[in-house]
């Protein structure tokens, strides 16, 4: 394939696509609403649609009163049937690829990828790359390589129609011809399944590529930069790639990370773009490089959103609003219904909208990842840009980090526990404790007010573990690998008691 013809073509596909984009970020409420009609013709037929007699279905407020919101719990019935070969279930014909989602429980879950899903993830993903170019029209980025740290792919033993793994190997395999031709390494490589073999064979390819563009998660797409380096006995990454302009990353928050990837990949001119996709969707990319951490919630992914505001969530009737009745600054948990055959379908994510039309997002944190024993409301937003700015008054940059509760008891007042592990300590461990504990008392005004006095909340209590403990801890899980992340936050100290078994503390 010629380049300089690829990158032509592309060019005056990119021009069209944005005058698109345009048009869908200015009424994305029509893009909805046809989107919901859509998938809901396309499934009527099958069990799920008959049951709930989608046929009968004229308008939202229809949809919303006849369709249950639902858990995995409710929809795993049917997807381990799909998962047997049966067809017609909550998608049209055989749907044969099954997303495993991240987690640190034992039981995983599996999602359904259908044909249609695909197409759209592939479409977000192009519109990506042509809204980083928009942003950065001196790019080189198509002139080289980008590397894609992936997991892995497996058939079903007792259904080998049926293929399982995480969502970006599922993505991998199935790429269109053009996106093969820019990416490395090799497939195989790129899903192999032992995650520590995988890595040893990354560096190995990967280092001899003009490589421009990373893509993936913060965490294992550090593992490959160290391993690389580590190889080629240099000083940083930028000596093995040269030409190295942006990291596409997504599926957790990266302001922990920013000033490690500083660290690892010293060059003014590198970039960063943040994108939402997850094992049910492609929900969100950042169209505004000066927008740190906010993304556009695109309504052109086969997706229909709607959003129960967080502060009503527990209720048995919570309100639903769709994108045209959210407000700026409420915390929402999001509900999905795509052309995979989730119907409205509780992901366990929490936005807040920055802006509407366009409609852009940060993700807060998980609806069920929060610390809310004492009234405080502390969210994973807040965590990280707590520790983000602690980092950077210490000169301190961490790897990771997890917090739970501290009970109260008669003698003492409640707190939270935190265990991190610092790349670069701070000097001061206790400065450091002080100035977290002080930036998370002006990020979240509920957790100051439990911090009055001590009465309610005492100083957070700081663990600091060796480099490597989360790390060998995932591993000891059995969860190594992109897709899977480590919990921030609990409200039980399920997490923080297993680390401190794992240290022998």
């Amino acid at each position: 394939m010629n380049l300089n013809l690829t990158t032509k073509i592309f060019s005056i596909f990119s021009k069209l696509r944005l005058g698109e984009i345009e048009k869908i970020q200015s009424d994305p409420y029509k893009i909805q609403e046809e989107n919901l009609f859509k998938i809901l013709d396309q499934a009527k037929d099958t069990e799920f649609g008959q049951k709930y007699n989608f046929k009968s279905i004229k308008n939202i407020q229809d949809f919303q009163s006849q369709i249950p919101i639902s858990s995995y719990e409710e929809f795993s019935p049917y997807i381990e049937r799909m998962m047997n070969g049966e067809v017609d279930i909550l998608w049209p014909g055989l749907v044969n690829k099954f997303s495993k989602s991240s987690g640190t429980t034992a039981r995983s879950k599996f999602l359904p990828v259908s044909n249609e899903m695909l197409e759209d993830s592939f479409k977000a993903g192009t519109d990506q790359l042509i809204l980083y170019l928009k942003n950065n029209p001196d790019s080189k980025v198509l002139g080289g390589k980008s590397v894609f740290v992936g997991g892995s792919l497996k058939k079903i033993k007792d259904e080998p129609r049926i293929f399982c793994g995480d969502i970006s190997a599922i993505l991998m395999h199935n790429l269109p011809a053009f996106a093969k031709y820019f990416r490395t390494p090799d497939i195989e490589i790129a899903t192999l399944d032992d995650y520590e073999i995988k890595l040893e064979k990354l560096a190995e390819e990967t280092s001899e590529e003009d490589v421009r563009s990373l893509a993936g998660t913060p965490t294992w797409t550090i593992a490959l930069i160290n391993k690389i380096v580590e190889k080629k006995k240099a000083k940083n990454i930028l000596e093995v790639w040269p030409n190295l302009e942006v990291f596409f990353h997504g599926a957790v928050a990266f302001a922990p990370y920013r000033e490690l990837f500083r660290e690892l990949i010293p060059s003014p001119k590198m970039r960063y773009m943040e994108a939402y996709n997850a094992s049910e969707g492609y929900f969100a990319l950042q169209d505004d490089l000066s927008k740190y951490g906010e993304m556009w919630l695109s309504p052109d992914y086969g997706i229909f959103y709607e959003f129960i505001p967080m502060k009503e969530f527990h209720r048995e009737n919570p309100p639903v609003y769709t994108m045209q009745d959210v407000k700026i600054g409420e915390n929402y948990a999001i509900l999905i219904s795509t052309n995979s055959g989730l119907w409205r379908y509780l992901i366990g994510d929490t936005v807040e909208f920055t802006s509407v039309l366009p409609h852009r997002i940060k993700i807060t944190g998980r609806t069920k990842h929060f610390i809310n024993i004492f009234g405080e409301e502390v969210l994973v937003h807040n965590t990280d840009q707590a520790i983000k700015e602690a980092c950077v008054a210490t000169d301190a940059t961490i790897s990771d980090y997890t917090v739970g509760p501290m009970f109260m008891s008669d003698e003492n007042s409640g707190g939270h526990q935190w265990i991190i592990e610092f790349i670069k300590s701070p000097k001061d461990i206790e400065e450091f404790r002080d100035i977290l504990d002080s930036n998370l008392r002006q990020i979240n005004s509920d957790y100051d007010a439990k911090r009055h006095k001590d009465i309610i909340l005492k100083k957070l209590k700081l663990n600091v573990v060796p480099v490597g403990t989360f790390y060998n801890w995932m591993k000891s899980k059995g969860k190594l690998g992109g897709q899977n992340k480590v919990p921030r936050l609990s409200n039980s100290r399920e997490y923080v008691e297993e680390i401190l078994k794992f240290m022998n503390w």
